[in-house]
């Protein structure tokens, strides 16, 4: 979604505006408030912002869902390790790692 140069607003602006562009949030648009040139902050619907994290929920969702498949892949192809040794070697790595001089890590 891109955005115009109606809805970038400066924090001096927004501060002496803030009833009209809350008004214009909630109609739909998305305000971006900057501070200093940059961006600060944005203002949008409460709705909104709440469908944006549902869709974050969802992508950790389903991103949870694609890893227990990963795993259950490696388990089927036998590609598992106890987990004593695995963690043991994990552990040995990061002692070895934090002795070598920081040229030889890579």
């Amino acid at each position: 979604m891109g955005f115009s140069a109606s809805d970038v607003v400066p924090f001096t602006q927004a501060r002496s505006h803030l009833s009209e562009l809350a008004d214009q949030a909630k109609a739909g648009a998305e305000k971006i408030i900057t501070k200093n040139g940059e961006s600060y902050v944005a203002l949008i619907d409460s709705d909104r912002l709440d469908y944006y994290h549902r869709l974050e929920r969802e992508r950790i969702h389903l991103l949870l869902i694609d890893d227990a498949k990963r795993g259950l892949a490696d388990i089927t192809a036998g590609r598992t390790f106890e987990a004593d040794a695995a963690l043991a070697q994990l552990q040995q790595q990061r002692k070895t790692a934090i002795k070598l001089p920081a040229k030889q890590r890579g």
